[in-house]
């Protein structure tokens, strides 16, 4: 099997009615058609949109479930009960865990935590967890960013003598836990209007619902109420890490938050950005590439437990200790990864799953920690669902990864009979397997793929907003554009392709980046292509497809092109 190489190019297309309704709202031009064209159509819409403050946020007690967790919550504080915040072991689940404890904690509320560990129990709520709850003398367990299909558990909980109140954001299974509360936008029925927060925005809400019946009871001494915008960087944080949609009141939440990362208010986090070498302005890139990777790296590989330790810490050295240890873990997951990475390619290119519209592989020598992400890098290089597996002798744990127009849950359901356990969504999943159904599990799981992928479904597609004349593309433009962040999932960074752009210039940079110098018109610009080197350096006449920035070096800001393709002129 070959790496895909060429990928389409797409202009993304808009309502010119709900363009024009944008404008006669007082919406600029260009910002009325780059909203339209991310789903932003009405005028009170874009006003959200463009203006994300905090009394933008829904009421909490919408959510299904809430009335119920707070009651119990506020009983189990008064009549001085111990709470147990159980959590998981990625970056969302970390973070909910340390909205909660720290909430708790500043109220008077006794609580303790769990954290499965990835490696020896997976996720979600388990056996071992409700008994650890029980054990540390929990008369409430309250989950963070899992539990929404726990049903054994619940029952579990139940004959332990232990409330549950689930708080998740995953998609529910036919069967509710039998629970004391449970909080899931996702949940048949529930009114709340926003389905897309990350785990740690449900658990943030019920923080919000908690302190407003606290408030409403009088439990709070002048002075003493806990001001929720210190907890929006720990939102920050798992919302982004987590990719879900940056819209809605996740934009909200995120912009707040990224405001609280950039305060530099929590000891951990300093910490954290210091050994990450991150100074000044911290964006969504710094968190989903710099923070949120070493936050992860110690439940990827052993016990998440350090990287909430790290969150709740309040001594300067202590946190810059952990910092380090979190940073030596991420450079040993980097290798990890790196070498499984290479292996897969290796068994690809050297025929494994050839002919095949999906990639199934497994060995005993992989790490189940990285193969996520290893998994996410092959979809990126081959443009295929693709699932791997990490086995330790006769069972192996599996994740996968997708492409848009295929929808990976529901593909794996087809194959259910050949796997002992799975769970996850339209774009990813996790799940487990005995080695002697591998080979069965894939030809399945490859003819689910065969009806459901075309031609055009297994080449990549770029999406772009506009073509732009060298003129056209200036500081204001940035400036305009600025207004759009926090870019993410679900509001992609604004792209533009520049036509018969002559390369003025051109040399690879180390790590495989094209540095280019172009023009068009009368107007040259720097341009950067990040992994571009390997198509070679470019001459003549180009057509790129880019995204306008502001380069900052030594002092002086210069307009710069973040090349994302590019090809001879008139191949577009």
């Amino acid at each position: 099997m070959k790496p895909v190489t060429h990928r389409s190019w797409r202009a993304r297309e808009a309502d010119a009615e709900a363009v024009s309704g944008l404008t006669r709202a007082g919406v600029a031009p260009l910002l009325a058609r780059l909203l339209a064209h991310r789903g932003v159509c009405a005028p009170e819409e874009a006003d959200g949109y463009l203006n994300p403050v905090l009394s933008r946020l829904h009421d909490p007690m919408l959510m299904a479930g809430m009335e119920q967790a707070v009651a119990r919550l506020v009983r189990a504080l008064k009549a001085k009960e111990r709470v147990c915040v159980h959590g998981d072991y990625d970056v969302d689940g970390v973070t909910s865990c340390a909205v909660l404890i720290s909430f708790f904690q500043k109220i008077g509320l006794d609580c303790c935590h769990y954290i499965p560990k990835r490696l020896t129990e997976g996720y979600g709520l388990s056996e071992q967890g409700v008994t650890a709850a029980a054990r540390a003398g929990a008369t409430v367990l309250v989950t963070v960013d899992c539990g929404i299909t726990a049903v054994n558990e619940a029952r579990l909980c139940r004959e332990a003598g232990v409330d549950l109140i689930v708080t998740d954001h995953h998609s529910p299974g036919e069967e509710l836990p039998d629970a004391c509360a449970v909080i899931n936008p996702l949940q048949p029925g529930c009114p709340f209007p926003f389905k897309s927060l990350a785990g740690v925005g449900v658990a943030f809400h019920l923080v919000v619902a908690l302190r407003a019946r606290l408030r409403a009871d009088g439990y709070f001494k002048p002075g003493a109420e806990p001001d929720l915008k210190e907890y929006l960087d720990l939102v920050a944080l798992g919302t982004i890490a987590d990719v879900v949609p940056l819209l809605g009141i996740n934009r909200v939440l995120v912009t707040y938050g990224l405001k609280q990362l950039c305060a530099g208010t929590r000891v951990g986090v300093e910490a954290l950005k210091e050994v990450a070498g991150i100074t000044g302005e911290v964006g969504c890139g710094a968190v989903g590439f710099r923070l949120a990777p070493r936050i992860n790296a110690a439940g990827r590989l052993e016990d998440a437990a350090l990287g909430l330790e790290l969150l709740l810490c309040r001594d300067p050295q202590r946190a810059r200790d952990i910092a380090r240890e979190l940073d030596e873990a991420n450079a040993e997951r980097q290798a990890l990864e790196r070498a499984t990475f290479e292996e897969a390619r290796a068994m690809l290119e050297q025929g494994a799953c050839s002919g095949r519209k999906s990639i199934v592989l497994g060995s005993q020598e992989w790490h189940p920690g990285v193969i996520g992400i290893v998994a996410s890098r092959i979809v990126e290089l081959f443009h295929r669902p693709v699932i791997l597996f990490a086995f330790d002798g006769a069972t192996g744990r599996g994740s996968g990864r997708s492409i848009s127009r295929f929808h990976l849950l529901d593909a794996i359901k087809e194959c259910a009979d050949h796997l002992l356990r799975f769970g996850g969504h339209s774009h990813a999943a996790g799940l487990s397997i005995v080695q002697e159904e591998l080979e069965r599990f894939a030809l399945r799981f490859d003819e689910a793929a065969r009806e459901a992928l075309d031609a055009d479904a297994l080449t990549p597609t770029l999406a772009f907003d506009l073509e732009l004349d060298g003129d056209e593309i200036t500081a204001d433009l940035v400036r305009q554009l600025e207004q759009m962040k926090p870019f993410g999932m679900g509001n992609p960074e604004p792209l533009f392709v520049l036509k018969g752009a002559r390369v003025l210039e051109s040399r690879v940079l180390k790590g495989g980046h094209l540095k280019l110098k172009v023009g068009q018109g009368g107007e040259s610009f720097d341009a950067i292509g990040f992994g571009l080197a390997e198509a070679g350096l470019p001459q003549g006449n180009v057509d790129l497809l880019f995204a306008p920035t502001i380069n900052v070096w030594n002092g002086r800001s210069s307009l710069q092109l973040t090349v994302k393709d590019l090809r001879p002129e008139g191949t577009c």
